[in-house]
C-alpha cells in the first residue's frame, strides 16, 4: 500500500503480484477561482498526481467529477481533458451535482490500474464502458437518468426507467443484475421528497429480478444529487463484474453494531466484498451515524456522527477481514455546508493522507448530518481464486 500527497491532490496505490497496481486519486480546486481557472487547475493538478505515480493516460478506467451546477457546468466540464476520451482510449465519466466543499465548483476522484498489460477497454455506449482484464469483464456504468425530455415523470418511473438500462445492458452481455451487479450509486435532486418513490420501485425491480432479504441486495449509496438535465430527479452510476464467481462474492455486515437493511424496508447491502486471488475489494455503502436497532445516534452532533459512522466502516471492513488502513477513499456527503470546516479537520486528524472528496449531499433521513463511503482494498493469499 502506497500513499502519497500532493498540493490540491491526494494518491492511494495497493500493489500485488497477480494483478497490477490500482491507483485512487482525488484533486481539489481553489474556491477563489472561477469555473475555467478551476477546471484547469485540477486538469493541473491530476497530471502532476499521474506524473509521480508513473501512470500512463491509458491506466484511467474511471472519474467522478463533483460540481456544484451540472446544468450550468456539464457543457464546459464535458469540454476539458477530465471528461474528455483521448487516443489512449475511452474512461467512464460519472458528472454529478454535489458541490465540492469549502465552496469550489469542480473536484475530482479517479481510479486507474497500471503494470498490467491484459486491460482492454471498450465503449459500449454512452453510458457503458467495458474494462476486460485477465479475460474478465469489468462494466462500468455511469450518468443513467431518464429526465432528459419528460418534465411529468416521478421518481419511482425513473427509477424504473435507469434499471431497466443497466439490466439491459448486462443481459446484452450474457449477465444479469442479481449475479453481477456489485455496487450503484444513486442520485436524488431532492432526497428529503424524492427517496421514498425510488425505494419502493427499486425494491419492485429487485424482487422482479429475484433479489430479495432471503438472496441478496447490491451495495449502494443513495443520496441528494443531480445530473445536467432538468427534469431528472433520479440518476445512477454502477458497477458489475460481468464474469464475477458466486465464491468471490460475500456481504459486509456486524449485526452488534447494524441490523440488515431489510429491517427497515430499504434495498441495499451495507457492504460487498469480492475476493481474488491476490486482493479483495471492499465495496462500502453509504454509512452514516446508525445502530443495530436501525435509529439514529448522536442526534444534531456532526462530529459524533461522522466518529459512529467511522467506527460503522470499521467493523464493516472487519466483518470482511479488513481494516481501516485498507481504506483507498473516502467520500464524505454533508448536509449543511457550515459543518465543512469541523469534519476536515477531524479528517486530517484520523486519515491525513487518504484520498478524500467533502461534498454537499444530504442523506435520506434528515437528522444524518453526514455520511461516507469508500473503497478498501486488502491483500489476499487464494491462488485457487481468479486474478484481478
Amino acid at each position: 500500500m502506497g500513499v502519497e500527497t500532493l498540493t490540491g491532490s491526494r494518491c492511494r496505490s495497493f500493489a500485488g503480484p497477480g494483478g497490477g497496481t490500482e491507483h485512487y486519486i482525488s484533486v481539489e480546486a481553489h474556491p477563489g477561482l472561477g469555473l475555467a481557472a478551476q477546471i484547469a487547475q485540477v486538469e493541473a493538478r491530476y497530471a502532476d498526481a499521474r506524473e509521480s505515480l508513473g501512470l500512463a493516460e491509458d491506466t484511467a478506467i474511471f472519474r467522478r467529477i463533483f460540481v456544484s451546477d451540472a446544468m450550468n457546468q456539464a457543457a464546459v466540464v464535458r469540454g476539458s481533458s477530465l471528461a474528455a476520451s483521448t487516443a489512449a482510449g475511452p474512461v467512464a465519466i460519472s458528472l454529478v451535482q454535489q458541490p465540492p466543499l469549502p465552496g469550489a465548483k469542480i473536484a475530482l476522484l479517479a481510479y486507474h490500474v497500471a503494470g498490467d498489460d491484459s486491460v482492454r477497454k471498450q465503449r459500449l455506449s454512452k453510458h457503458n464502458l467495458l474494462v476486460e482484464k485477465h479475460g474478465r469483464r469489468h462494466l462500468w456504468t455511469t450518468g443513467l437518468c431518464a429526465g432528459e425530455t419528460r418534465s411529468d415523470a416521478s421518481p419511482a418511473t425513473q427509477t424504473r426507467a435507469i434499471f431497466g438500462e443497466l439490466i439491459e445492458a448486462l443481459a446484452d452481455e450474457g449477465a444479469s443484475l442479481r449475479d453481477n451487479c456489485l455496487r450503484t450509486w444513486l442520485y436524488l435532486k431532492d432526497v428529503d421528497v424524492f427517496y421514498q418513490g425510488m425505494v419502493d420501485s427499486r425494491g419492485a425491480v429487485f424482487a422482479e429480478q429475484g433479489l430479495t432479504g432471503d438472496t441478496h441486495f447490491i451495495a449502494s449509496t443513495g443520496i441528494e444529487g443531480a445530473c445536467a438535465h432538468r427534469y431528472d430527479l433520479v440518476a445512477m452510476d454502477a458497477y458489475s463484474n460481468l464474469d464475477v464467481d458466486e465464491a468471490q462474492v460475500s456481504y459486509l455486515n456486524d449485526f452488534d453494531r447494524l441490523c440488515p437493511t431489510k429491517d427497515y424496508n430499504v434495498h441495499f447491502e451495507r457492504g460487498s466484498k469480492v475476493a481474488y486471488a491476490d486482493r479483495a475489494h471492499h465495496f462500502i455503502s453509504g454509512t452514516a451515524s446508525i445502530d443495530k436497532y436501525g435509529e439514529v445516534v448522536h442526534l444534531g452532533d456532526v462530529l459524533r456522527q461522522f466518529d459512529y459512522a467511522i467506527d460503522n466502516v470499521e467493523a464493516l471492513l472487519r466483518s470482511g477481514a479488513a481494516q481501516l488502513d485498507d481504506l483507498m477513499h473516502l467520500i464524505v456527503y454533508l448536509r449543511d455546508p457550515s459543518d465543512h470546516s469541523a469534519i476536515a479537520r477531524r479528517l486530517a486528524e484520523r486519515f491525513p493522507d487518504l484520498p478524500t472528496v467533502i461534498v454537499q449531499g444530504a442523506v435520506c433521513r434528515p437528522q444524518w448530518l453526514v455520511e461516507v463511503e469508500g473503497v478498501a482494498i486488502a491483500a489476499n493469499d487464494a491462488p485457487t481464486l481468479p486474478p484481478f
